[in-house]
């Protein structure tokens, strides 16, 4: 049975992160869209997510983080275009994609070029910020079935799953309707846009390094309907 609760209600996050913790998905405001979250540490979670979604399983989930720590759970150090990248655009709508840090070998999905990479973003909202402090990083995909439109406010949400009585929680921010986030694939010095999104490539691209524009949409994007270069990893992601 889905539970909505306001944010402004007391102990509304805590709740939230009761459920994360328990293997239940959970749905939450972001600094783009709502999005659906698990823990990712949990495989039978993120396997509740793929199937509430109706998402195929080649497509990968991308990683929220609450800071810097996090960022280095999942990736370790950010080479260089990436960290320059997220020292001027984070927190806020970027997703990027890099090498993963050789202990994190959770399971989000994707074929097995996806499973070198992750996608992360650290977004610009108090309410992920605050279940990230409490729980770790989170996966974090738009809430919706695979293939419709982005909630942009709890009722879509709740409307969006009525048949399946998930998510378990739905935490209620208000509207959220930015732009999804840009996607950017990076490998030391060089960088790729694999979507284009809230920040224009041209801005991104002259932050410094190497950059191929990609083609954003031309090809496949990560984390919607099928594998960028490198593995890729979101469109319908972190948003």
């Amino acid at each position: 049975m889905t539970r909505t609760v306001a944010v402004s209600e007391a102990g509304a996050v805590r709740e939230a992160a009761a459920a994360l913790a328990d293997g239940a998905v959970v749905a939450v405001p972001t600094d783009t869209v709502y999005g659906l979250a698990v823990d990712p540490a949990q495989p039978d979670a993120v396997e509740r997510l793929f199937a509430l979604k109706g998402r195929p399983g080649d497509v990968p989930l991308p990683i929220l983080v609450a800071g810097d720590e996090q960022v280095r759970l999942v990736a370790g150090d950010l080479e260089s275009v990436a960290r320059s990248l997220a020292a001027r655009y984070w927190p806020g709508p970027l997703t990027l994609v890099v090498p993963r840090r050789p202990g994190f070998t959770v399971d989000l999905g994707g074929p097995p070029a996806a499973r070198r990479t992750v996608g992360v973003r650290r977004p610009d909202h108090p309410v992920v910020v605050a279940l990230c402090e409490l729980l770790g990083p989170l996966a974090v995909t738009s809430a919706n079935l695979h293939g419709r439109s982005p909630a942009t406010t709890a009722d879509e949400v709740a409307r969006a799953f009525a048949a399946s009585g998930q998510p378990a929680v739905i935490l209620d921010g208000g509207t959220c309707d930015g732009d999804p986030s840009t996607v950017v694939e990076c490998r030391g010095p060089a960088s790729r846009c694999l979507r284009e999104g809230a920040l224009p490539w041209a801005e991104l691209h002259g932050t410094g390094g190497g950059a191929d524009r990609g083609a954003p949409g031309a090809m496949p994007s990560p984390g919607v309907d099928g594998a960028a270069p490198g593995g890729g990893h979101l469109r319908d992601a972190a948003r």
